[in-house]
């Protein structure tokens, strides 16, 4: 999955690793669905296929907000990246 922050401008940036690690080990005992989640590098989650993305969507922008790593006026998107291997 791609985590980026969206900007007031539309811009798309990468987040942080810490910043998904925070939310990952966070809700490693607080929320089951979670459990299947690895924080790989800036910007990209792993998650099982269980984890629905909406859901992680939400969960994740709401927690980076309360966190401060998210401003007014911005957003967090989750996607999947298919992967060519």
């Amino acid at each position: 999955m791609a985590v980026e922050r969206v900007d007031v401008e539309g811009a798309r940036h990468a987040c942080p690793i810490a910043w998904i690690d925070n939310f990952a080990m966070r809700n490693f005992t607080n929320d089951a669905v979670f459990d299947d989640t690895l924080p790989v590098a800036d910007g990209v989650l792993e998650a099982g296929n269980r984890v629905p993305l909406e859901r992680l969507q939400t969960a994740i922008e709401d927690w980076f907000r309360r966190k401060g790593y998210v401003k007014e006026g911005e957003r967090v998107e989750v996607r999947e990246v298919v992967s060519c291997q």
